[in-house]
């Protein structure tokens, strides 16, 4: 059969990713606690298309995530699935990314009651000029953290309560290869940089609990922000990071919003 992606384009334009979005897969990950989870997941890859490529092969990178979605390090083998789809597309660079939910249980800070919370996560890979001399490959853990901020200006000018909110704490941070960083581990650490912690399920004394400890510890976005860079540069497996806090303010129609990268 005809094959029209592989005719020869005369616009001389190398197109820097081109390849699938929004593809959804099962995709088996090791937990903490060793257990093997198959969770949804929403990948995203493509490759470099040289210039005198008309197209490039949309199957060829569904053959590859299918083989490789249970192929485990840390979770999947993003490294060895970014190669497989550069080998298959015969490309020189690939980009990968899985977005996916993450529940983890957590128990209410009084009762003890557990229920699971959901979080945001993500696993990316970036291979650039494979089996050339300068070639480089950087993987990216991605996570997003709802917690609880309390207006350290509104306890300050109020009589009596402060505005809170919740905010959400995105995080995505690059290793070495032969280090990992369990995602129940960094999301444990960033809410402790928070006025206070967001639970599934909360009885009264729990709520009690959670709405005296934030009015306690209140906080700007740029106080948490700040703690949690103090966190993530503390850690020693940690090459680079990105970091922001969004509070999706209460009394303003906006949200209050603070970001860093380093490394």
């Amino acid at each position: 059969m005809k094959d029209v992606q592989n005719q020869v384009d005369t616009r001389g334009i190398e197109i820097q990713k081109v390849g699938i979005k929004n593809f959804e897969i099962p995709l088996t990950i090791q937990r903490k606690n060793n257990e093997d989870k198959v969770i949804y997941a929403v990948a995203t890859a493509g490759v470099t298309l040289p210039a005198h490529y008309k197209g490039t092969h949309m199957s060829r990178f569904v053959e590859v995530l299918n083989e490789w979605r249970s192929k485990k390090a840390l979770g999947i083998d993003v490294k060895g699935c970014v190669e497989a789809i550069v080998k298959k597309l015969e490309a020189k660079s690939g980009y990968l990314k899985f977005d996916f939910k993450y529940f983890i249980n957590k128990e209410a800070p009084m009762t003890k009651i557990s229920a699971p919370m959901c979080y945001d996560c993500s696993f990316e890979g970036i291979l650039e000029n494979f089996n050339e001399e300068d070639e480089e490959y950087k993987f990216y853990l991605g996570v997003k953290v709802p917690v609880t901020t309390l207006c350290p200006c509104s306890k300050e000018i109020s009589e009596y309560g402060a505005h809170n909110q919740r905010a959400i704490v995105s995080v995505k941070v690059t290793y070495p290869e032969d280090e990992h960083i369990w995602i129940e581990d960094l999301i444990a650490d960033i809410e402790k940089c928070a006025s206070s912690e967001v639970y599934s399920l909360l009885k009264r004394e729990d709520e009690k609990y959670v709405t005296e400890h934030a009015y306690n510890n209140p906080k700007f976005v740029e106080d948490i922000l700040r703690d949690v860079i103090l966190l993530l540069r503390k850690n020693n497996i940690i090459d680079s990071f990105e970091a922001e806090c969004e509070s999706l303010e209460s009394i303003h129609n906006h949200s209050a919003w603070a970001y860093q990268a380093e490394g």
